[in-house]
Formats: C-alpha cells, sequence, structure tokens
C-alpha cells in the first residue's frame, strides 16, 4: 500500500479550482472522483445503543445523509460561502423545505410579487389552506412596500435574486436590512444566479435555495435541489424536511450534480456573454415587441443588477415576445433550428418555452406581458455566433 502525503485543500481557492476540489473526498479506494455509493443502510457498530436513529450524519442510513450526498452539500456550502447545505430532491422540495421548517401556524411571510409558480401555489393554496400561515406578496423593488408589509408576526422574506420569468432584480443586501430589522429571516431563491456569479449570502442572505435541476448540474439529466446557510437554520431542514419528511436527493442525482458542478464556472462564462449578445440583437430587431433581461439600459433595475452582479455579467435567462398574437410567438418558435422548445433552464442546450399571458400571477406582471404574453430563453453555451444566427433566420422565416 502506497504512502499518500496530506490532501488537505489550501483554506482559499479560487471559483474554478473550488469547483474541481470541492467536496471531493478520497476513500480507501483512493480514486480521483468521488465514486457512486449505491448503499442505502451501512453496518452499525457492535453497541448501537448510542446511535441517534434521526442523526443527520453519514453511516447510517442514506435517508438520514449518504456518501454522495454529504460531498454534494459540503461543495454547494463551499462554493456559496455558507457554512453548511442540504441536497434535497428537487428545487420544489428545498423551498418547501425551508417553508416547513422555518415557519409556523399563525407566522406570517412576505414573497416577491413575481416568483416561480410552485412557490406561489406553496403560498396562495397549501400553506395558507392547511397551516394557517399568511402570506403578502409585494413589489420588491419597492423597498418601502416592503417594509409596509413587514408585520410583528412575520418570520420570513422570500425573493429571488432575478425573478421567474419576468427578470426582476431584487436588492439583495436591502431586503437583508429590511427582514433582520424585523428579526425575520430573508431566503433567496438563486436558481438563475449561481456560484460564481453571484453569493446571496455575501449580501446578508441567510438562507439560499437553488434547483440543481438547472445551472448546477447544467446538463438536463439529474433532478435536485439545496438550501444553502448557517449551520443552525440548515440543520432542523436536514432533521425536519430530510429526516422525517424524506425528501432526500438519490446517490445518483448527488453524484451526478457533483460531477455536473464541476464545470460550471467554464459554462457560466458562455452562458453570461452569449445572453448579452442575444439580448442586444433582439433589442435592436423592430420585429421583436419587447426584451426584459438586466444587461439592457432598458431593464428597470439595469443599474442595481451591475451594482449588485458586480460586472460580472446579467445571468442567462431572458423573456421577450416578437410582434403579433400568440399564434405568431408559436410560429417564431416552430423555425427555431438550435434553439429547443423545452420547459427547463440552465441546461447545455439553450432553451425556449411560450407562456401565454393568462396565469395566477398575471396581475403582477408587467405591462407587455399581459398584453403578448412572454417567450422565456435560457440561453445555452452553443456558439454565440450560430444562436444569433438561429435567431435571425427564425424572425425572417417568420415576418418574411
Amino acid at each position: 500500500m502506497h504512502e499518500h502525503p496530506d490532501r488537505t485543500l489550501p483554506e482559499t481557492l479560487n471559483d474554478l479550482s473550488l469547483s474541481v476540489h470541492g467536496g471531493k473526498a478520497l476513500d480507501s479506494t483512493m480514486a480521483l472522483r468521488t465514486p457512486l455509493v449505491m448503499a442505502n443502510s451501512y453496518q452499525l457498530p457492535d453497541d448501537p445503543s448510542e446511535i441517534s436513529w434521526s442523526a443527520t450524519a453519514p453511516g447510517l442510513y442514506t435517508r438520514n445523509t449518504g456518501v454522495n450526498q454529504s460531498g454534494l452539500e459540503a461543495k454547494l456550502a463551499a462554493m456559496e460561502g455558507g457554512e453548511d447545505a442540504v441536497a434535497l430532491a428537487s428545487g420544489v422540495a428545498a423551498l418547501h423545505a425551508v417553508f416547513f421548517s422555518h415557519v409556523r401556524v399563525g407566522d406570517h411571510v412576505v414573497v416577491s410579487d413575481v416568483t416561480y409558480e410552485a412557490t406561489w401555489r406553496l403560498w396562495t393554496e397549501l400553506l395558507p389552506q392547511r397551516y394557517g400561515i399568511e402570506a403578502t406578496f409585494v413589489d420588491v423593488t419597492d423597498l418601502e412596500a416592503v417594509r409596509a408589509a413587514i408585520r410583528d408576526e412575520t418570520r420570513l422574506v422570500c425573493v429571488e435574486a432575478i425573478a421567474n420569468p419576468t427578470t426582476k432584480v431584487a436588492d439583495i443586501r436591502a431586503l437583508a436590512e429590511i427582514a433582520h430589522a424585523a428579526d425575520a429571516l430573508l431566503m433567496v431563491d438563486s436558481t438563475f444566479t449561481p456560484p460564481p456569479f453571484y453569493r446571496p449570502l455575501a449580501d446578508g442572505a441567510d438562507l439560499v435555495a437553488h434547483s440543481l435541476t438547472k445551472y448546477i448540474n447544467g446538463h438536463g439529466d439529474a433532478m435536485g435541489g439545496a438550501v444553502i446557510g448557517a449551520h443552525e437554520l440548515i440543520q432542523p431542514i436536514k432533521a425536519d424536511a430530510m429526516v422525517d419528511v424524506g425528501g432526500v436527493i438519490s446517490p445518483f442525482n448527488a453524484w451526478q450534480i457533483q460531477r455536473g458542478s464541476v464545470t460550471l464556472p467554464l459554462r457560466l462564462r458562455q452562458h453570461l456573454a452569449s445572453a448579452q449578445a442575444v439580448a442586444e440583437l433582439l433589442d435592436a430587431d423592430p420585429r421583436v415587441a419587447y426584451v426584459r433581461y438586466p444587461g439592457l439600459p432598458s431593464h428597470p433595475e439595469h443599474a442595481l443588477a451591475a451594482r449588485q452582479f458586480d460586472g460580472r455579467g446579467n445571468g442567462g435567462m431572458m423573456a421577450f415576445a416578437v410582434d403579433g398574437d400568440p399564434e405568431t410567438q408559436n410560429r417564431f418558435v416552430a423555425r427555431l433550428r438550435l434553439i429547443t422548445s423545452g420547459f427547463s433552464l440552465g441546461h447545455d442546450d439553450s432553451l425556449i418555452v411560450h407562456t401565454g399571458a393568462e396565469g395566477p400571477r398575471v396581475t403582477t406582471y408587467p405591462e407587455p406581458f399581459r398584453r403578448l404574453g412572454h417567450l422565456r430563453l435560457s440561453v445555452g453555451i452553443e456558439d454565440t455566433d450560430d444562436l444569433l444566427a438561429d435567431l435571425s433566420q427564425a424572425l425572417d422565416a417568420t415576418f418574411g
């Protein structure tokens, strides 16, 4: 057996090195890549009387934490600059886990008026109807409106760094100050803004949630969700939502997402650069009715995005519509050859989906969204010029 030198990682690593080495642990095989461990149970000590069956440490039962899940959690915590992380079965499971573990009957929450559909349903239907938790939806870009919405019983402020689908940008630092002044937590859904593009914890957020299915995995082949924050806030989520409710991520998905995350900083460079070029192309075309992208001067929070994201980029997501009725939007999408009509986002391939003007959140949409609906475009990592050419030919084919 060879002797191996100390492989403890340096305390500080840049983003590229951290994405490669974070959360990686050599086992007895000395494999350079963390092996996939599909076991659901582990051998117990001779005297198991001291074991807590609800413990959240590895080495007991995979619902309590498995080898691959533990490695992924360590990596996510390091990438976000948090103390701890919990990995769950999906992004929605991660959102629900925060609400389930940190909000009680009679509590009140403040939620962005533009938010992911599942979050909207949780706060308008499931949690109020079944648990008596009340939510107030508010325009989070109006800080005075946020302050006015806070109550004595407010326990959580829930926002998205870049909102899905309108790309509204939330001022995380200012919202953290408002939440903390009320002794409430600020939770940021940062799915559109993964590290190293943006780290909400550094601006005062208490909890950061991700759909790992999207950018962090990046390849469209595994589902997962995560919450990152201080250990004292993550541990209740592990005990409640992971162990007792059973929202644990599978070993295979954890392994696959950790593998996908290795290239995240490299992929983000291409996502962000191409998205800016695509937004500028669409914005300059008279056949395009509107474009909402934080990197455009026409975006209402353009200046905030430049400050908050510190010049690193403006995201890989945008919303726009071409001139015409819903059928015209559909014809445009059908003419695309490289960009695929698909529901998800943050994948290596560019995805577009046509969402009509009707829906449960229609009153919160900006005027052009209500009038025309929108096309949500997730810009992938294809060659930028190829993406621009595809959009141009589709516009030509749609309008003649």
